[in-house]
């Protein structure tokens, strides 16, 4: 049996776009390609979770419309438990507009939904783990809490806004280069992360160049890169699990490495995040004396 990871937050649906490059002017452009597919921090890592082997439940709110039937149905079919999603009447559900250029990188437009649930309402957590992102804060800090006074790793993903509450009570909290600065107010990263002052263990996202933390900088692992949306989502699931595994956070940070990387191979967000299988050959093969 996976170990179980509760993951809260946003859940949206996607539109993604394959362009030559970015849209600069408000003319009309002409895309390569188009999918629809399933979105949202959470959401992702949910289903990134699910394929390596773990079992994840998701803890997202919606309105009930057909994005939210879409969104659920694609999260289930997944293996994703989706029991404590919480649905409102009369609400709208996020979505989001992506365009992809021939590098890989993306631009997002995003709707984050309107008339959602507040109250998250959670009343028992059974769990390894929990993995939350900041778009939904009251869940973001009830699952925290109820994380830490069971002793089991509680990871944040720093996305822009951080509230200090949340990064407070977090085991692990892993920023983006741009929440780490929102959080600190320090454009330099470097200073940003050495100006941290939190009780649990810090990290800090570098894209391709890897990973700040503790004890240095991890390089990330080089590939042909097609698509980078959801890249960071799929890294913050695969390092949740082998955390609840009982993995070191150094060996986490770099089975996180090779899922993210593996992704970033393929078109249409997480569509393209890999099994346990591949992100363990992938792995071997990058680092064969392991």
């Amino acid at each position: 049996m996976g170990a179980r990871i509760l993951v809260a937050g946003s859940a949206v649906l996607d539109f993604v776009y394959s362009v030559e490059e970015m849209p600069m002017r408000p003319e009309k452009y002409a895309a390569e390609a188009v999918d629809i597919v399933g979105g949202g921090c959470a959401a992702n890592a949910a289903v990134a979770i699910a394929r390596l082997g773990g079992k994840s439940q998701l803890f997202a709110r919606f309105g009930k419309d057909e994005v939210s039937e879409i969104v659920l149905g694609d999260i289930l079919s997944e293996g994703v438990d989706t029991s404590t999603c919480v649905i409102s009447d009369g609400g709208r559900s996020a979505m989001s507009s992506v365009y992809v250029d021939k590098s890989g990188e993306r631009q997002i437009m995003a709707f984050r939904g309107s008339g959602l649930a507040v109250d998250p309402g959670l009343t028992e957590l059974r769990a390894d783990a929990v993995l939350t992102d900041t778009r939904w804060p009251e869940a973001a800090r009830q699952v925290l809490e109820m994380a830490q006074a069971l002793g089991i790793p509680a990871v944040l993903d720093g996305e822009a806004p951080v509230p200090l509450e949340l990064a407070a009570v977090a085991s692990h909290v892993v920023f983006s280069e741009q929440g780490l600065m929102d959080f600190t107010g320090i454009s330099d990263v470097a200073q940003a992360y050495a100006a941290l002052d939190l009780p649990g263990w810090c990290a800090v996202t570098l894209g391709a160049a890897g990973v700040m933390h503790p004890d240095g900088v991890l390089p990330g692992f080089e590939v042909d890169v097609k698509d980078t949306l959801g890249a960071g989502d799929v890294w913050h699931g695969a390092f949740t699990l082998m955390l609840a595994e009982g993995a070191p956070e150094i060996d986490a940070m770099r089975f996180a490495h090779a899922a993210a990387a593996l992704k970033c191979t393929g078109f249409g967000g997480r569509k393209a995040a890999p099994s346990r299988t591949q992100t363990e050959e992938f792995l071997k093969e990058r680092m064969p004396c392991n």
